[in-house]
């Protein structure tokens, strides 16, 4: 844990997709170079209809106390804690088989431009745990305290996913172990446990002999809490995406999280839009970004490859102009090199961010109200990402 940080906490959320049957007369050719972010249709675009899509995505509602975001639609995750980071992840990953940095392969992405929360030596503060593997120990904790959805690789299982690491680079499909389907008092047991003190999770997974499935999780996007809207409390959050073949068993823990819902893309949007729930702007900008991909096999292929390219981290810088608000975000002509007013935190890791920045240059929110949230976005997405679809109310309103 970086102990260093004055306003921000960190934390890892997990966007977990999974497949349904896909109705034979809305099937359409898979391509992945549909895609590719250098692809010319690529620009804005109407959202996908929601028949389209053969995979839906998990969201699940904060409670009304909630002291961060009360009564939102997330995505599974929390705060990260001391165990995530505790070196007795290292004898059990050992008693499986000794990967090289965990079995997680190499991201491409040059250090000095990773986002901090990955860069950071946690040798410093005492664990020899990379970030790497941590958030996504904790992404994969917090999904299983708040949903009961438990992504494991059981002992029996190590040498197929040993060869898949080897010949891949990854899991192929990501797989979840099911232990609910297996043992539910089992799986009830280990949940109140870990829910009272999150580092059962090490002994859970020593006991049962599974690993935590991180080669499912692969990165996706680092934000961070802007001042002055949410709180007090701001969050240094690493976004992972993960892609399963089927809907797994799914609970709310009635603490935490009151309601769970499985949609997909489009669906969440238009709930959005018609004022039905409410969402961040970070969850409407992935979601966003998923609406380009409505299969979940181009899904998997894409983030698994774009993966390796690594991610920036987005600090949104809050303003006020003619009755709406701005939120800026790294690239658009407007956004400060020091967003945050602190050197190193927040500012873009990219060194060709101090050149002067286009004067058409756009990548921000414009929000009217709660429910009305257009994206405004000239720029070419770094890291071979994805553009989001911009979308407008009538948009959505016609797939009603």
């Amino acid at each position: 844990m970086n102990t260093t940080l004055k306003h921000w906490k960190e934390s890892a959320t997990l966007i977990l997709a999974a497949g349904h049957r896909l109705g034979v007369a809305s099937r359409t050719p898979r391509t992945v170079a549909a895609v590719s972010p250098q692809d010319s249709s690529c620009g804005p675009q109407h959202l996908p209809h929601k028949s389209r899509f053969d995979y839906d995505v998990l969201l699940l509602k904060r409670s009304g106390k909630s002291g961060f975001m009360p009564n939102a639609y997330v995505f599974p995750g929390g705060k990260v804690h001391s165990s995530d980071f505790s070196s007795e992840w290292l004898d059990i990953f050992k008693s499986f088989c000794n990967f090289s940095n965990f079995g997680l392969g190499n991201v491409t992405q040059p250090l000095e431009t990773r986002p901090p929360i990955f860069a950071t030596d946690r040798l410093k503060f005492g664990s020899p745990i990379p970030g790497e593997v941590a958030f996504r120990i904790c992404a994969l904790r917090e999904t299983f305290e708040e949903s009961g959805v438990l992504l494991v690789v059981p002992k029996l299982e190590e040498k197929s996913l040993l060869k898949s690491i080897e010949d891949k680079g990854d899991t192929a499909q990501g797989q979840h172990y099911k232990v609910n389907d297996l043992c539910s008092t089992e799986l009830t047991k280990w949940r109140a446990l870990v829910n009272q003190n999150p580092s059962n999770f090490i002994r859970m997974c020593r006991e049962l002999e599974v690993l935590p499935n991180i080669w499912a999780l692969h990165e996706w996007c680092n934000w961070m809490t802007p001042a002055g809207r949410y709180g007090v409390t701001r969050f240094d959050t690493m976004f992972f995406i993960c892609c399963l073949q089927e809907i797994p068993h799914t609970l709310q823990d009635e603490k935490e999280i009151v309601r769970f819902q499985w949609s997909t893309p489009s669906e969440v949007l238009q709930s959005y839009i018609s004022g039905e729930f409410w969402i961040a702007p970070p969850q409407f900008y992935e979601l966003s970004r998923m609406c380009r991909v409505p299969l979940l096999e181009d899904l998997h292929l894409f983030s698994s490859r774009r993966a390796r390219e690594g991610c920036e981290r987005w600090l949104p810088v809050i303003s006020l102009k003619d009755k709406q608000f701005l939120s800026l975000l790294p690239g658009d002509k407007d956004y400060p090199l020091d967003p945050s007013g602190e050197v190193g935190v927040g500012t873009s890791t990219d060194p060709q961010q101090e050149d002067a920045q286009d004067d058409s240059a756009l990548h921000r929110f414009v929000t009217v109200d709660q429910n009305t949230i257009n994206i405004q976005i000239t720029i070419t997405p770094k890291n071979n990402h994805l553009l989001p679809v911009v979308t407008f109310p009538h948009d959505l309103k016609s797939q009603s």
